[in-house]
């Protein structure tokens, strides 16, 4: 296995072991916040289970001075608050790295390591003596720890002080408490252990111009900036947080000042085909509207979203990808919705689709499926994953164009419609081959009725082959067009390289951590992440200059491969799978592994 280079100043990964359900997020978060706000480039990967109580849960850490974020796989500090994995984690510790444990109970002889150092804090004993409440006393464990942690990787206490008094403003019993618990374990480190560690935090400027924001928070924004007054849902697991923040950003900026009243509508529907239904009615009406859900979801929409693609409907679907089939694992990680959210519905269907790789995007991109859909009448389907939407990252500040306006595409006026001595909803097409379209109510000439079934290209009812031909293919040559305005792959080039790595979403920062470490291998490679579907010919073009190309995603199935083949011309045998699908974040040390085995062979 590839191991990541020695652990140093701002550079080093940890990883804390806990119960789900003790409070330990509010720790974890303290802590990497704690770093950010140090300016040093820092990852976050949350790694917790689908019950609401009682089972592991892990909070990853990797800071890198360089800036890689992908996930780390060997841990040079393990904070093991957890006694049915203690086993488990403590293997996961690099020789050399340590081990943070609750000596408050002896730890079984058998889980010692000759090559690593075990640092006891009596966690719960100082708990125990110093506050009263039972459930205070779980609470406070984990900041307590936390307080260990900022002596012995030198995290600056001032930095803590404050994120404590910003998160518990107006809350003095609580900040109180906090604070108490923190010197508690902070001053037991100090007094017992050697502080920093070997390996620890010093202040620097890697993180200037950037803030810490989770995509789905991103996601949410967007979708207010793009114009959105209408969302409906069911709630599921990654993306319930997207329409949460969506609420909380329009209960803000989407209430009339004067009458207090809601610009706004959000519905919790009964299940994901009424969500679908309702998006799609609201968007026939002119509003601006979306959901979010997650692979389940998607499958119940299919039907409504080929109604919308025959129909040509704009409509947004945010899927934040988790773990299938069924119900599969709801808080893991995976992309596994790729060629399901490209063919969506039976029959002859393609979907405008959208890869965020950060946040950052997934601001951006959530404007863009607005313009996308109401330009081609379609839906899009905007891809993130639990990774991207619910973890933090750390992205450059999110920057806005004040001239910015949406492009509703071809919606005929009052006055336009005045003018025709007929409308045909299907003909009149432009050089992207879409028909204008009209809204309810503006203009009694723009009536028609909205056909899902069988339709000619004036939008009468047909089961003649030739007219319903004349039609699907019009949809085929404005989904292709859309090519050319999706947002374009990121390229990058390395002199004298000898083959490419393709990539999506999520998997970015693993990949271009990949590429680096293959170089040094001696082994130089190209870079490509798709950004969106339908591919350009850019796309096409990239991967023939290339005899070899490794294809890197998360699902079992290669389903990014074989969207590329099945949509350029390439040939098969010149893409290669790199696929990880486990439900943990991609890390750089498997795709490097995989690359390496593959070129050996």
């Amino acid at each position: 296995m590839q191991q990541r280079a020695s652990a140093g100043v701002n550079d080093f990964a940890i990883k804390l072991a806990n119960v789900n359900g003790t409070g330990s997020a509010s720790a974890n978060g303290l802590l990497m916040q704690s770093m950010f706000r140090m300016g040093v480039p820092v990852s976050g990967k949350n790694l917790f289970p689908s019950n609401i109580q009682g089972l592991p849960t892990w909070y990853e850490i990797r800071v890198n001075k360089s800036g890689h974020t992908s996930r780390a796989v060997d841990y040079d500090l393990m904070v093991a608050m957890n006694a049915q994995t203690y086993d488990r984690d403590i293997r996961e510790v690099r020789a050399g790295g340590y081990v943070l444990y609750d000596s408050s109970w002896p730890l079984a002889p058998e889980l010692r390591r000759d090559d690593v150092e075990f640092i006891g804090v009596p966690l719960a004993h100082l708990c125990n003596e110093h506050f009263l409440d039972a459930r205070e006393r779980i609470l406070m464990k984990n900041i307590a720890y936390t307080g260990a942690l900022v002596a012995l990787l030198n995290i600056e206490e001032p930095v803590v002080e404050q994120l404590l008094s910003e998160t518990f403003a107006g809350k003095e019993k609580l900040r109180a408490s906090n604070q108490k618990a923190l010197h508690l374990g902070y001053e037991h480190a100090m007094a017992h252990y050697r502080c920093p560690l070997p390996f620890h935090l010093e202040r620097m400027q890697g993180n200037e111009g950037k803030i810490l924001i989770d995509g789905n928070t991103a996601t949410a924004l967007g979708c207010l900036y793009a114009g959105a007054t209408v969302a409906a849902w069911y709630p599921i697991t990654p993306a319930t947080s997207v329409m949460d923040n969506f609420k909380t950003f329009c209960d803000k900026y989407r209430r009339d000042p004067e009458t207090g009243k809601n610009n706004y509508l959000i519905l919790q529907a009964e299940d994901e085909l009424a969500a679908i239904g309702m998006v799609i009615g609201a968007n026939w009406n002119g509003a601006r509207a979306f959901t979010s859900t997650a692979g389940p979801g998607l499958s119940l929409m299919n039907e409504l979203l080929g109604l919308a693609y025959y129909a040509e409907i704009p409509a947004v679907v945010v899927d934040v990808q988790r773990v299938g089939p069924s119900t599969g694992m709801p808080t893991r990680t995976q992309q596994a919705d790729i060629l399901e959210s490209a063919y969506a519905s039976h029959g002859d269907t393609k979907h405008i689709l959208l890869f965020p790789g950060h946040p950052g995007e997934c601001f951006d991109f959530a404007v863009r499926a607005f313009d996308l859909a109401d330009r081609f009448q379609t839906p899009v389907i905007l891809l993130s994953d639990l990774d991207l939407g619910m973890n933090d990252w750390v992205v450059p500040r999110l920057t806005w164009d004040d001239a910015y306006r949406p492009d509703r595409g071809r919606v005929l006026s009052a006055d336009e419609l005045e003018q025709i001595s007929a409308f045909y909803r299907y003909t009149g097409e432009d050089e992207h081959h879409v028909a204008a379209r009209s809204l309810p109510g503006v203009h009694p000439r723009g009536a028609y009725l909205t056909r899902g079934s069988g339709h000619n290209r004036f939008g009468g009812y047909t089961e003649t082959p030739d007219e319903y031909r004349e039609v699907m293919d019009r949809l085929a040559r404005k989904h292709r067009a859309a090519a050319r305005a999706v947002p374009p792959p990121v390229i990058e080039r390395q002199e004298g390289a000898q083959m490419a790595l393709v990539t999506v979403g999520s998997c970015d920062p693993a990949v271009r951590e990949a590429v680096d470490l293959l170089a040094q291998r001696g082994i130089r490679a190209n870079y490509m992440r798709l950004r969106g579907f339908p591919f350009d010919q850019g796309v096409t073009d990239f991967l023939y200059e290339h005899d070899l190309s490794f294809v890197v995603e998360q699902n079992r199935d290669a389903q990014l491969r074989a969207l590329l083949v099945l949509e350029t011309c390439v040939p098969k045998d010149r893409l290669r799978s790199v696929r990880e699908y486990g439900g943990f974040p991609l890390s750089a040390t498997q795709v490097v592994d995989e690359i390496a085995s593959q070129l050996e062979r």
